[in-house]
């Protein structure tokens, strides 16, 4: 078990500037942090994001397995799916999350996420994207039809390929080494779909607890327009992962096998790099 690992963490969600509800829920308490952002509208898309954060409680406080954070991902699918047959608009939601999970007898995060809420890794002044967008203008720039550069302009980019609840609800999900002094941020598309990755990475960098720096995010956010519901996570390694790590483990892709709604497929992370 990761009892070892100490950690800072903060976690705020908002309803922005724009929108009536919140339709974001956040869970936040070892040794699962995860983030969801409904989509349905009021009494779908809070109730999908809710739903998500139902189903991984239980494991709050007990040690994890790739298998245990399959299982209430399929169980988050399942109601979702039953909430979104419920509503002629429908329902669904993303998800994105890291979970502390021992491996080789080290602790790693499972890093996870379902469509485009992500999950970045900040160490010394690099932020590294760990996560893939399951969106239209993600799948454009892996097509080389659009350049990455120009995805933030695009018309369609809040166009999601895959949600919880979906007909297409499938994780995409990487094995990281934990390193002392890094730190993580989970967040929902109100906020990396308003500011850039490198204002993300300024203020990762220049504030030093969790709680500052979730809530200067948040203000950016905010101030570039808060179209959205804002969710973010900020953890802090305090203690109890690897001193210094190199970021060569993280380099290659490991298929486990198959993919299904209730199986997780372990990798090491393609890291997608911002300095």
């Amino acid at each position: 078990m990761t009892t070892g690992v100490v950690l800072n963490v903060a976690a705020l969600t908002d309803v922005g500037l724009k929108r009536a509800i919140n339709e974001d829920a956040v869970l936040a308490e070892s040794p699962v942090f995860l983030v969801a952002d409904g989509m349905g509208g009021h009494e779908a898309g809070d109730k999908a994001s809710a739903a998500i954060v139902e189903a991984f409680a239980p494991l709050v406080g007990s040690p994890v397995s790739t298998e245990l954070i399959g299982a209430a991902l399929a169980r988050a699918n399942e109601t979702v799916s039953a909430i979104s047959a419920q509503h002629a608009r429908g329902a669904g939601s993303t998800v994105a999350a890291a979970a502390l999970v021992e491996h080789d007898g080290a602790p790693h995060w499972l890093v996870f996420n379902v469509g485009d809420s992500r999950v970045y890794r900040h160490r010394g002044s690099t932020l590294d994207q760990l996560t893939v967008d399951h969106s239209l203008g993600q799948a454009l720039v892996d097509a080389g039809e659009l350049r990455p550069e120009n995805l933030a302009d695009f018309s369609q980019r809040n166009v999601i390929t895959r949600a919880v609840g979906a007909a297409d609800s499938v994780a995409d999900s990487w094995l990281v080494p934990v390193v002392d002094g890094e730190r993580l941020l989970i967040c929902s598309d109100g906020l990396s779909g308003e500011i850039s990755d490198e204002s993300i990475r300024a203020t990762l960098t220049m504030c030093g607890r969790p709680e500052t720096a979730a809530e200067a995010l948040m203000r950016r956010a905010k101030e570039a327009g808060g179209r959205d519901n804002i969710s973010v996570i900020v953890i802090d390694v305090v203690a109890g992962g690897a001193a210094g790590a190199s970021d060569g483990a993280t380099d290659s892709r490991m298929s486990s096998g198959p993919r299904t709604d209730s199986m997780l497929e372990s990798t090491t992370v393609p890291v997608r790099r911002r300095r």
